[in-house]
């Protein structure tokens, strides 16, 4: 007699210009990825980067349905190579953040009744009241931003209800547009999802709950206490709660898959569906964050995931409920002037060579004599300013500095920057903190040896190809124990352990402690200097 096939579990990521999705097994081995890439296999949607931006150039949507049609299609797909749905023991997910979903009335019977002779695209087409939802790169309600701040008494008073100050991208500014410029199509929506819940909806056959972690983007949710804001929800829209549902842990069992996906694709009638989170959450449960640990990602724009049990939430950064952890929280600080910036420098002052960047790097004194540079090519949106501006010892402007110190000054201060940043939203180094570094520059070990001196702790490098994937595949997992309290660490020890690649040198913390006291009273007189221009929120997904 055969031996019964090994559980399998999905993890999947409705992003911004794919769909992907990745199968493991009970030893977390990757057994079967897939991915639809909406330009390239769905041209019928016309999109570009998996978006369309509008003439204004502030309004950017995505078709709904091409969402939903490329879930058709990867299921085919998958189902064609063989795949084996009835080994799926449970299956989570993750959604770009922020883009938003307007179920009609009527659409939640749809969704409980679907035939499974039909695909999906076909027999929602007529369930959405928005056919084109706003994504994260939207920038168009900057006077529904203004009177949210307004109606809080500032954007620090809103941030510490919902963790952010208002932000153009965020769901609750979306809605409250939308319901000022169309009262009927908000009248007409039954529910509002996020992303991630919409693409849960698809699963469970029935509207999806909005989970914590996610909807701490939405500037709506009281991040300590876990419930709508009152206060929020009446500055959007009439009856916003109703159409929003009662918010859930991320790591909640929502129910079964439908009985459309275990007619149509042999799916297991007991196969779980965790609660889909954001793409951002996700990929912080893929790193395995642990308390204290911060994960830095060196890409063309640096973002920062931190763990942190007290959170203070600011004027800059995010402060969202932790994916895997429901005391906890996850802070993110997103910096625009990332690698474009340390490429920009290698060109000028190493001949484009990242080997003689390194060099100069590691040929100078650490803390750079003093010495302190900022560079921002374009407008930083931690701190809001924009120009390169450098420093000697005595706080002196200076005009250049030689190369090696140009460099050290470009690098140490982006960390610097980094580490401020964070303990002012209320991170703390601890004996046990790990930094996870990913993305192109955690290959360069010079770089990667400054920033384990400036935080003080050791840097790890991680593996981070689809992440947010990974995660929600590791998310489906501890979904099915999380209520009997094992950690998200427990569950996914078998995972490959990250790489241990700098060790801080012993006494800097005597080097930085003043280093980093004058650059942020340095950052301070370049923030209350008069602005050539201002741009009151960055394009940058959270």
């Amino acid at each position: 007699m055969a031996a019964p096939a090994e559980p399998s579990y999905l993890g999947w990521d409705f992003s911004t210009q794919q769909l992907k999705v990745i199968a493991v097994d009970e030893q977390l081995r990757v057994i079967h990825e897939d991915s639809v890439n909406f330009d390239k296999d769905l041209p019928e949607f016309g999109t570009q980067g998996g978006v369309h931006v509008h003439s204004d150039r502030l309004t950017v949507t995505s078709p709904v349905l091409m969402w939903v049609k490329a879930l058709d299609m990867i299921l085919e797909k998958m189902k064609s190579s063989g795949f084996n749905f009835s080994r799926v023991k449970a299956l989570s997910g993750a959604g770009q953040q922020h883009g938003s979903v307007y179920w009609k009335e009527g659409a939640n019977s749809v969704l409980q009744n679907l035939s499974p002779d039909l695909p999906l695209h076909q027999s929602l087409k007529s369930c959405f009241s928005v056919s084109n939802s706003p994504v994260w790169m939207d920038s168009s309600t900057t006077a529904q931003c203004c009177s949210l701040e307004k109606a809080f008494g500032g954007g620090q008073k809103l941030a510490e209800v919902t963790g952010s100050r208002a932000y153009e991208r965020f769901t609750g500014n979306q809605i409250a547009k939308i319901y000022s410029q169309n009262p009927e199509v908000y009248t007409n929506t039954e529910r509002i999802s996020l992303v991630s819940s919409f693409a849960a909806s698809l699963f469970l056959g029935a509207y999806a709950p909005i989970d914590y972690s996610d909807g701490s983007g939405m500037n709506l949710l009281q991040i300590h206490e876990k419930v709508w804001s009152p206060a929020c929800l009446d500055a959007c829209a009439p009856g916003l709660g109703k159409k929003l549902g009662h918010p859930v842990p991320s790591s909640k069992v929502l129910g079964c898959v439908s009985p459309y996906h275990t007619q149509r694709f042999g799916f297991n009638s007991g196969c779980k569906v965790i609660a889909f989170t954001g793409d951002n959450p996700a990929s912080m449960a893929a790193m395995r964050l642990r308390e204290g640990d911060i994960a830095i990602s060196l890409g063309t724009s640096d973002t920062l995931f931190l763990w942190i049990k007290e959170p203070k939430p600011a004027l800059e950064g995010h402060i969202l409920c932790s994916p895997v952890d429901s005391q906890a929280y996850m802070a993110m600080l997103c910096y625009k002037n990332g690698s474009l910036m340390r490429e920009k420098i290698r060109d000028e002052h190493a001949s484009g060579s990242w080997e003689e960047f390194s060099k100069a790097l590691l040929s100078t004194a650490v803390g750079n004599d003093g010495n302190v540079g900022f560079y921002f090519d374009v407008m930083e949106i931690i701190p809001e300013t924009v120009g390169i501006h450098r420093f000697n010892t005595h706080n002196n402007r200076v005009s250049t500095f030689p190369k090696e110190l140009e460099i050290r000054a470009l690098i140490e201060g982006q960390f610097m920057a980094k580490r401020i940043h964070a303990e002012k939203l209320g991170y703390t180094i601890l004996p046990t903190t790990r930094i996870l570094a990913t993305g192109g520059a955690s290959h360069n070990k010079a770089i990667l040896q400054v920033l384990s001196d400036v935080f003080s702790a050791p840097v790890y490098t991680i593996d981070t190809a689809n992440s947010a994937c990974l995660g929600s595949a590791y998310r489906a997992i501890h979904g099915l124990v999380a209520e009997t309290s094992v950690s998200l660490t427990d569950v996914v020890k078998l995972a490959p352990e990250p790489r241990l690649v700098a060790t801080p040198t012993a006494g800097m913390a005597q080097v930085y402690e003043p280093l980093l006291k004058r650059y942020k009273e340095l950052e301070q007189q370049l923030l209350n200097r008069p602005k050539e221009h201002h741009m009151r929120e960055p394009k940058k997904s959270v």
